[in-house]
């Protein structure tokens, strides 16, 4: 990658979200993303790309003094979901959604945790948080979906290029091919990433969540009434599967700890999972955006993928 990826914000074009000709497109519809991301699977992926995200010192530093992910964790996890699926089944609402994401960062700036000023649209910083999504796909979709083809590993990240670019990330602030991901990815895991305050909380199974406040009112108040007995049972699972589902290398640079007993439960946990959900309806198998979209592809003379 080259050196002027660390250079200073640039400035955001199309201030009121507009679109036009030169917009990046989103990934094309039958590719490996627009399966893999819309796919009930991918909610359990989540967790450890968002969690690596946060070992970065910056990005912890960011999410930690700005966002309400302590005081509004399900607000916080509905808004990323719907952003991320923008990304991916969002048409010509794909550029608009990632200039309304640079415009929401702009003000976020601070000092992380080795003194270091940080501002979160600098591109080392916010091409990481991209980067992190790449290598969690790869690796969990072995586990709960199948082990990707080569071919379909390059395909998966040509695809991540392009979100990329809706997310407004320079070409040269991306490691343009997975050979040239690889070592800017061991570069970051040995020299950059760590435990951070951020992600010690995210894994940390004693940490406090409100109870549920989305969804119809009545299942809220059985939520809530059943509160103290649920969250510590789905604490501890979602400590497992965000240990389990992040690359042993990312893992191990963090610092979070995995043995072989935890390993094969995952395995199970996950055998159990690539049994079932193949076999679900349309409407369980696939979150509502990804689901409409194939659904409007399908009508359009596409063919499905998945």
């Amino acid at each position: 990658m080259r050196r002027d990826r660390h250079k200073a914000v640039p400035p955001e074009p199309r201030e009121h979200g507009t679109s036009s000709a030169d917009d990046p497109l989103p990934p094309s519809p039958g590719g490996v993303l627009w399966s893999l991301s819309g796919d009930v699977r991918a909610l359990l992926m989540l967790p450890a790309a968002l969690t690596l995200q946060v070992a970065h010192p910056a990005v912890g530093a960011g999410v930690d003094e700005h966002s309400v992910f302590r005081t509004d964790p399900w607000g916080r996890g509905e808004r990323s979901l719907r952003s991320l699926q923008l990304w991916v089944y969002g048409g010509d609402g794909a550029a608009a959604e990632g200039r309304r994401l640079r415009r929401l960062h702009r003000t976020i700036r601070g000092t992380d945790t080795r003194g270091r000023a940080y501002h979160a649209l600098t591109p080392a910083n916010y091409a990481w948080v991209h980067a992190t999504g790449f290598p969690v796909y790869r690796h969990a979709a072995r586990y709960l979906i199948r082990p990707m083809t080569p071919a379909q590993e390059r395909a998966l990240y040509a695809e991540w290029l392009q979100v990329g670019r809706i997310l407004g990330i320079h070409d040269r602030d991306m490691p343009q091919t997975i050979e040239e991901f690889r070592p800017y990815w061991e570069t970051m895991l040995a020299g950059e990433i760590e435990a951070t305050t951020v992600v010690r909380e995210l894994v940390d199974v004693g940490r406090p969540v409100p109870a549920p406040d989305r969804g119809p009112w009545p299942l809220r108040l059985i939520l809530r009434a059943l509160w103290p007995v649920l969250l510590p049972p789905l604490a501890r699972f979602r400590r497992f599967v965000t240990i389990g589902l992040m690359p042993p290398d990312a893992r191990a640079a963090i610092g979070l700890p995995w043995t072989d007993a935890q390993e094969r439960r995952l395995r199970r946990f996950c055998a159990v999972v690539r049994a079932v959900v193949p076999v679900l309806p349309e409407r369980l198998r696939y979150l509502p955006r990804a689901r409409a979209a194939r659904a409007a592809y399908a009508t359009a003379g596409g063919r499905r993928n998945g």
